[in-house]
């Protein structure tokens, strides 16, 4: 299993933006395979998460050009107040 987490911290007037783009990746997610993809907001700082759950390192990797089209539009560096914070987990 390889998990994705990616933690997104957006400007206010953006939030809905981010979230928006993040429901479309969860979207493409899903349709190439991930077995789950969710968007979840922290009540303390409004960070934004995203979670997709793979099946393999190789799933996710024929997926990336899906991913990549989901979100091709989206103007990150205008929506966010700091890089994406973004992780590839294992089981360990």
């Amino acid at each position: 299993m390889r998990y994705q987490l990616a933690i997104h911290r957006p400007k206010p007037e953006h939030e809905r933006d981010l979230i928006d783009s993040m429901h479309r990746f969860g979207v493409a997610a899903r349709g190439q395979g991930a077995i789950e993809a969710h968007t979840f907001k922290d009540e303390r700082s409004d960070a934004l998460v995203g979670l997709a759950i793979w099946r393999s390192e190789d799933d996710l990797t024929a997926a990336r050009p899906a991913l990549a089209a989901a979100t091709e539009d989206d103007d990150f560096d205008a929506w966010e107040s700091g890089p994406i914070e973004l992780f590839m987990l294992h089981d360990v």
